[in-house]
C-alpha cells in the first residue's frame, strides 16, 4: 500500500471490509516525515454497520473510504492538527478529539 502503511491498518474493525483513498494514505506519509514518528490508524474504513454502533455520523467520510482517526507517536493531537490546519488551509476535513485527529481528504475545508 505504501512505505509506512499497511491495507489492513485501514479495515473495518466489524466486517474487515477495506476501502482506501490512496491520497489519504498519501497524506498520512507526509505526517509521519514531518514529525518523524510513527502514525496510528485507529479507524479507518467502516461498514454503514459499524459505522452506526460506533455513533458515527450518518454520512461519515469513513463510509467513503476517504477518512482515518490517527494518533502520532509522542505528538499532541493538537499539534497534528494545527499542522495539517496550517499545511492545507483550504481543504479536507479535520477534526481535533482529545485522543486522537479525524482526517479526510473531501475536497472542500471542514473543521471541527
Amino acid at each position: 500500500m505504501s512505505k509506512h502503511f499497511k491495507q489492513s491498518e485501514f479495515a473495518c474493525k466489524h466486517c474487515g471490509q477495506t476501502k482506501h483513498d490512496p491520497h489519504l494514505v498519501a497524506l498520512l506519509e507526509l505526517v509521519r516525515l514531518k514529525f518523524k514518528a510513527p502514525v496510528i490508524v485507529t479507524s479507518g474504513y467502516r461498514c454503514p454497520t459499524h459505522n452506526k454502533n460506533v455513533g458515527g455520523a450518518p454520512k461519515s467520510k469513513h463510509v467513503e473510504g476517504i477518512a482515518a482517526d490517527i494518533k502520532v507517536k509522542g505528538v499532541a493531537p493538537s499539534e497534528v492538527f494545527d499542522y495539517l490546519d496550517s499545511t492545507y488551509p483550504d481543504c479536507y476535513g479535520l477534526g481535533l478529539y482529545s485522543g486522537w485527529v479525524h482526517v479526510d481528504t473531501r475536497s472542500q475545508k471542514a473543521r471541527w
